[in-house]
């Protein structure tokens, strides 16, 4: 019996010295870019998991990079992969999605936000949806439609704040509201909320292994998945009836409903629930770190209470914000331009080569997956000046800034640019302007940032909150 272990246990050791050398002289011969796959299947993905939950935002890239050069391979969630920290070349992946590249997440992430998902979607369909859903969140949509529900639904939130308040978890509320308001026209209530709860736990599957039998997260964010699509149908399935009937309103779900691709509940639902993720997790992840940032940066914090305290001055205490309040706030877009190149709530994007690909000197072997790290270029020092620092003043005339546009991507680009880029800076913009005009506050606690699966803080980002006396 010993003689038999120790047999497989030596063939087992031969085998995988076998199939290092084997991939290796492969890997020589394609010219690929430097770097390493790690051990055999696993590759350096423990390392990538490791290394994210130091308080380093891009420890995994940097020690690479300083070792290959920005663009390297490596071996990550069961396939070969080509990082690139290049702006040049993101911007190239970018630009040639559906030609050279395509779209590709892990199976995680495309079993739980379904194969209909915009995500997910190519070719000729996923532009007309693109550009269906970058009509509903435009900038005269938003000045004429949402604008009041996004100023109501965040006065609205804040109105039940007292003393302690966890503000990771009341963006998310606000956030996820004002997404079910724009998309299917509900306001906030029992069922709202009840979805939300059910959005965490498919969120926190999104980077597991993609095996119920093996992972207790992606098992319940499956539950989790099945239950949000059960409670979308009855809502798709109730305003088609209403639709049939020759009831019409202006949200994306009536878009859908009265579209020429005669789409299937399971596909609106699809649909639906990606749009969801997006405009729940990003944002609200946005709101909470512009005001941490803004509370460790207290003269940014005091330039800002001034704009809107001069903007809140010429209104009454319950009177909505108006478009031109929001385009009279300079300092609050520097802030949000610099929250977003902080923060990186995109670190990058995933796509697959559909042929052999030479840039840079390097092939890029077809099939292989690469990766285009926006947040390596956030926080890399040769395109940004203390690019680790929060320093909204270098978005002032463009200040410290002295370089091509193609580094700033907090949304993406190309033909899967986020299409409620507007959305969410009017969102945050917002935000910020009722929480500084209506509380003073301090963190509870000390809290970090972590950045896997998501960037978020570890403690949810406790503060002592006080209303301000806005009468005098």
């Amino acid at each position: 019996m010993a003689f038999f272990f120790h047999y497989l246990l030596l063939t087992a050791i031969i085998s995988a010295m076998f199939f290092i050398l084997l991939r290796a002289s492969r890997l020589r011969r394609l010219h690929l870019p430097p770097g390493n796959l790690g051990l055999p299947f696993v590759g350096e993905t423990l390392q990538l998991i490791a290394a994210y939950k130091t308080e380093n935002p891009e420890p995994f890239i940097d020690e690479r990079v300083s070792r290959y050069g920005s663009i390297f391979i490596t071996h990550v969630f069961g396939e070969p992969t080509v990082f690139s920290a290049d702006p040049e070349t993101n911007r190239f992946i970018l630009q040639n999605e559906g030609k050279l590249f395509e779209c590709s997440y892990p199976g995680s992430i495309s079993n739980l936000l379904g194969k209909h998902s915009l995500l997910l979607m190519k070719g000729s369909l996923h532009k007309r949806m693109h550009s269906l859903t970058m009509s509903f969140a435009n900038s005269s949509i938003i000045r004429d439609h949402l604008l009041v529900d996004i100023d109501r639904l965040v006065r609205l939130n804040m109105d039940s704040w007292t003393d302690r308040v966890f503000l990771m978890e009341e963006a998310k509320k606000i956030s996820f509201e004002l997404t079910v308001k724009q998309l299917m026209s509900y306001d906030p209530g029992e069922w709202s909320e009840s979805l939300r709860k059910e959005y965490v736990l498919v969120i926190e599957g999104f980077f597991t292994v993609p095996l119920p039998l093996f992972s207790t997260t992606y098992r319940r964010a499956i539950k989790a998945r099945t239950k949000v699509a059960e409670a979308l149908s009855l809502i798709v399935r109730e305003r088609r009836k209403e639709y049939e009937g020759g009831e019409r309103k202006n949200d994306m779900l009536a878009a859908l409903l009265a579209g020429d691709d005669n789409f299937s509940d399971e596909e609106i639902v699809d649909f639906l629930v990606a749009l969801l993720v997006a405009g729940y997790e990003t944002t609200s992840t946005i709101m909470t770190l512009a005001v941490k940032f803004l509370t460790e940066t207290p003269l940014a914090l005091a330039q800002l209470k001034e704009e809107h305290e001069g903007i809140r001055a010429k209104k009454s205490d319950s009177e909505a914000l108006e478009w031109s309040d929001y385009k009279s706030m300079p300092f609050t877009q520097c802030v949000v331009n610099e929250t977003l190149r902080v923060a990186n709530i995109i670190s990058g994007v995933f796509r697959r080569a559909l042929t052999d690909i030479n840039i840079k000197g390097y092939t890029i072997p077809k099939g292989w997956k690469v990766f285009a790290s926006f947040r390596a270029v956030h926080l890399d020092h040769e395109h940004f000046k203390d690019a680790r620092t929060f320093n909204p003043w270098r978005w002032q005339n463009n200040s410290g800034m002295s370089c091509p546009g193609n580094v700033y991507t907090p949304f993406g680009g190309g033909p899967r640019l986020c299409p409620g880029y507007e959305l969410a800076r009017v969102e945050l913009s917002v935000f910020l302007h009722h929480l500084i005009t209506q509380f003073s506050w301090v963190p509870a606690e000390e809290d970090k940032l972590v950045f896997f699966p998501t960037t978020r803080t570890q403690k949810r980002y406790p503060i002592n909150v006080q209303r301000r006396n806005t009468s005098s």
